[in-house]
């Protein structure tokens, strides 16, 4: 996983409350275990017409948002089934992180196990989001803050492991993986036998 503490993006806007998974990446490209190219595939039904062509008024299809590494959604954003594959082509497309008013708990979860920054804000800034499309913004995870182009900064919750891991780049095993000397020495020195 890759080291994140801070970084500036402008924002793309998608408002539509109830952004679910299978929105986010269709059921039919789960096929893989692999993260690399799923990208093509995020918010595919919304993005393009019955014979691949894209739909000119999708937000994600017009030239402002190209380039946009955050993506402000609405209330309830990765709601619905668990898939890891929805943060994974999100972050294929170029989403660092997804900023709404609530964020389903399994996709938060999965966002964070991937490096995804799941940014729950309140309705105030939300609002302030949802108006100015393109915005700069600026995520700092180590401060747990996200700064807005007028200089206000607000505070987001995430929990400390993820943050850690975030923070150090690394997931949960490479979490484990750096404890290997005191669990080995664990195993040596134990006088039972699982």
């Amino acid at each position: 996983m890759k080291f994140i503490s801070k970084f500036s993006s402008r924002t793309v806007v998608m408002p539509t409350t109830d952004i679910d998974t299978d929105q986010i990446i269709p059921a039919r490209f789960l096929t893989t275990t692999s993260k690399e190219g799923l990208g093509r595939y995020v918010f595919h039904d919304l993005r393009f017409n019955a014979d691949g062509s894209e739909k000119q008024n999708f937000v994600l299809n017009t030239p402002a948002a190209q380039g946009c590494g955050i993506l402000v959604g609405g209330h309830n954003f990765g709601c619905g089934s668990s898939r890891e594959h929805a943060p994974w082509a999100l972050l294929d497309y170029g989403i660092r992180a997804v900023v709404s008013t609530a964020i389903a708990d399994i996709f938060k979860t999965n966002s964070l196990k991937n490096g995804l920054i799941p940014v729950v804000v309140d309705q105030v800034t939300h609002e302030t989001l949802l108006q100015n499309p393109g915005m700069e913004l600026t995520i700092d995870l180590e401060a747990r803050s996200l700064t807005l182009a007028n200089g206000r900064s607000v505070e987001f919750p995430v929990g400390g492991f993820a943050r850690y891991c975030l923070l150090a780049g690394i997931d949960q095993l490479g979490y484990l993986q750096q404890h290997l000397n005191s669990i080995a020495r664990f195993e040596e020195s134990r006088s039972w036998t699982p």
